[in-house]
């Protein structure tokens, strides 16, 4: 208890019985007996509403799923070199009608 042993405890309660004297020694007990039980009510009500505050707030704090899942590798791997393909031909076509434009004789 806070360090203070038997014998320290002893000696602490004789100069409080000399200093305050044996009849107001009850009633000062008293009052500090319900002074720290008022302080420890408060403690443990400060305690609840803390850790009910948190819990409403872990409540509403709920993680959020991915609108869209991530792409497997392989599927992302296999269509990426048709897209380049597509691409290599639209630029070969317009290439060769430019290019059939260029010979063709103006009139």
């Amino acid at each position: 208890m806070f360090g203070i042993g038997m014998p320290e405890l002893i000696i602490i309660m004789v100069i409080a019985l000399i200093v305050i004297g044996p009849h107001k020694l009850p009633e000062l007990a008293k009052s500090l007996g319900k002074g720290l039980a008022e302080f420890k009510r408060a403690s443990e009500d400060f305690q609840r509403n803390i850790q009910e505050e948190a819990r409403k707030t872990e409540e509403k704090v709920e993680p959020q799923e991915a609108v869209t899942p991530p792409a497997e590798p392989e599927h992302v791997a296999a269509a990426a070199p048709a897209e380049h393909d597509a691409v290599e031909k639209k630029d070969g076509a317009e290439a060769q009608n430019a290019a059939e434009k260029k010979d063709a004789p103006h009139a």
